[in-house]
């Protein structure tokens, strides 16, 4: 397996043939995509490849991804029917499933672009007689003595862990996937609560209308590193930059000179240090002792 080579596809040829489309959210599929093969030729280019989402959304990034390597294998996770119809429209030779169980075995290459803050956590809360696990009956909290023992924290203070998270990431590594991990999140465990809601683009009450907002948590890379062999992570505006995202910029704004303002605005939000570029972290699931991946160098 050859290391690889990070210039390779922040080349602007490179850059230039795989699509003219000036949307900056395509821009960011196709490095993911371009990502993603490059992996695939780390992995010798295996026939049986498949290339998978979790949580694809509307399907839009794999849609993207595709136009850089338009690879024929497309498998997505995800549950809603809504959903699925419209991946559909986009990805329609796409295979559905409720769970990673049910992709089939061989190679397997996995994006996950804020998936893992969507999945369950569970919170404690330090009270005086000890810590106590946070449940909502009803709308509203309720409180019982936790199941096992958390750090002598302050009274007051909150923990959070994401079981569901470790579980997925572990079954990933038990198949030997390779998987991309973009969220958001510290690098390092760190107590405190996360758990939000956003409703219309705002911060909304969790326990507010339920069921019209998305309900997220930051991603605890430490604790996954815990579970599976992990390279990262690293802060979203060092990978993205690692794989090209200014260059191709730059190729669209010369295209689009109309857009170039736009353009440019939008790949600064992606990377700025004081929004998206340090907040969001990637990260990559590997076996043991697998070639450094691009974007981790």
């Amino acid at each position: 397996m050859a290391r690889a080579n990070a210039a390779y596809y922040a080349n602007s040829d490179f850059l230039a043939d795989f699509a003219t489309a000036p949307e900056m959210t395509q821009v960011f599929g196709e490095l993911l995509g371009a990502w993603a093969k490059i992996v695939w030729a780390m992995l010798g280019a295996p026939e049986n490849i498949i290339l998978a989402e979790a949580g694809p959304g509307r399907g839009a990034l794999m849609a993207d991804a595709l136009r850089a390597w338009p690879c024929a294998n497309i498998h997505f996770i995800e549950s809603s029917p809504r959903l699925r119809a419209a991946q559909a429209e986009r990805v329609p030779h796409a295979t559905w499933h409720e769970s990673l169980t049910t992709i089939p075995p061989g190679p397997l290459i996995l994006l996950a672009n804020e998936f893992l803050d969507a999945l369950p956590v569970r919170q404690f809360i330090r009270r005086e007689p000890g810590w106590m696990e946070r449940y909502v009956a009803e709308a509203t909290y309720i409180e019982q003595p936790a199941e096992f023992s958390l750090p002598d924290d302050p009274v007051g203070s909150i923990r959070e862990t994401g079981e569901a998270r470790e579980n997925f990431c572990a079954a990933l590594a038990e198949r030997g996937a390779l998987a991309l991990i973009i969220d958001y999140g510290p690098a390092e465990s760190a107590p405190g609560e996360s758990v939000q809601a956003i409703r219309n683009g705002a911060y909304a009450d969790p326990l507010s209308s339920p069921g019209t907002a998305d309900l997220t948590a930051h991603v605890d890379f430490a604790a996954l590193k815990r579970v599976a062999n992990i390279q990262g992570p690293v802060k979203q505006n060092a990978f993205l930059t690692a794989l090209g995202l200014h260059q191709r910029t730059d190729i669209l704004a010369r295209r689009h000179p109309e857009k170039a303002a736009n353009l440019r605005a939008a790949a600064q939000r992606l990377t700025a240090p004081e929004a998206m570029g340090s907040l969001f972290k990637a990260a990559a699931l590997c076996p043991e002792n697998f070639p450094t991946l691009p974007g981790f160098e």
